[in-house]
């Protein structure tokens, strides 16, 4: 069912429910990889959503690629699918392939990143605020260590990706004002737990074998799991000699933290598709615009919030 199809529906067919429509649709989805437990449930959550509406899902696993995704956008548009999701790898280079989806009046929808592009190559944007996630988890540091001198080390996310831009960003500006607290060092660490622990060794041997460094910044929670063990095998307690702070919330986070090894994390729910699909129906049955950017919600948890209860609850949802 083309989007043409649907403009040129009777308007009995307009007045057919979402759910009717959702139960004709294909969607193609790109998504950037498996390069973190987050990634893998929200993989398994898209599924999940769109197999109890009835939609057919073209799933395309980009390894991390950004022409992966463009390549699977162009091969989505040739096969006529109702819808496009994009997880982008990286928020640049999105014009030409958004524009080749307008021509052939395919909606997209971005979910857990934002990109750079003008808005109306979009239908709507399904994703936390990053800046904001950042913000939450160096204010739990600058509270954390309160007068005290600490000395962080940052694993970034991929370079050029909105997360990794954006979580920056926020923790920067949560610790401004605040000398105490400066960032020694910052890298990238891909989103992955192994490169997690390969830049955090390479941060340990930098910083005195480790006892310069007050705390770790992950973007994410793999990395921090990675940087984790890196502080183990270095003869430290992480949690204690260096604390761990990191934005995901996924279950393994939850393990080191009821076991002390981790200090706090900032929740990005991977259920981005079912607000995604909800605003597709109500586009498509009678053309609701939806707003620019769906805004799904960012909490901290500690270990005062009962980690092993949480990971419990969470580790049965794909990650």
């Amino acid at each position: 069912m083309n989007r043409k199809l649907l403009a040129a529906s009777s308007v009995a067919c307009l007045m057919l429910s979402g759910a009717a429509f959702a139960a004709d649709l294909t969607v193609g989805f790109s998504q950037i990889g498996s390069e973190s437990g987050w990634r893998a449930a929200e993989t398994t959550v898209t599924q999940q959503q769109a197999k109890e509406r009835g939609i057919d899902l073209k799933f395309a696993d980009a390894q991390q690629k950004q022409e992966n995704q463009i390549k699977a956008v162009r091969g989505f548009i040739a096969q006529g699918v109702d819808a496009i999701l994009i997880a982008p790898v990286v928020a640049t280079g999105w014009d030409d392939v958004l524009a080749e989806a307008k021509d052939a009046e395919i909606p997209v929808i971005l979910l857990d990143r934002q990109i750079d592009a003008p808005e109306d190559l979009y239908l709507t944007a399904v994703t936390s605020d990053q800046v904001y996630e950042g913000k939450v988890a160096g204010e739990w540091l600058v509270k954390d260590v309160g007068d005290k001198a600490c000395k962080v080390v940052e694993l970034q996310g991929t370079t050029g990706s909105s997360p990794a831009i954006n979580r920056k960003k926020g923790f920067e500006d949560a610790i401004a004002g605040h000398a105490n607290i400066t960032i020694a060092r910052s890298q990238t660490g891909d989103f992955t737990r192994t490169k997690g622990k390969e830049v955090m060794e390479s941060f340990i041997k930098a910083e005195n074998g480790g006892k310069d460094i007050c705390a770790v910044y992950a973007h994410n929670d793999d990395m921090a799991v990675g940087a984790i063990q890196a502080i183990k095998e270095a003869g430290l307690k992480p949690g204690t000699d260096i604390k761990v702070v990191s934005i995901d919330a996924v279950p393994d986070i939850f393990l080191a933290m009821s076991e002390g090894e981790a200090n706090a994390t900032v929740e990005l729910t991977p259920n981005m598709a079912g607000p995604a699909f909800d605003a597709l129906d109500k586009f498509l049955a009678d053309g609701t615009q939806p707003a620019k950017w769906i805004q799904t919600e960012s909490k901290l948890f500690t270990q005062a919030d009962d980690p092993k209860g949480v990971y419990e609850s969470k580790k049965d949802l794909g990650y």
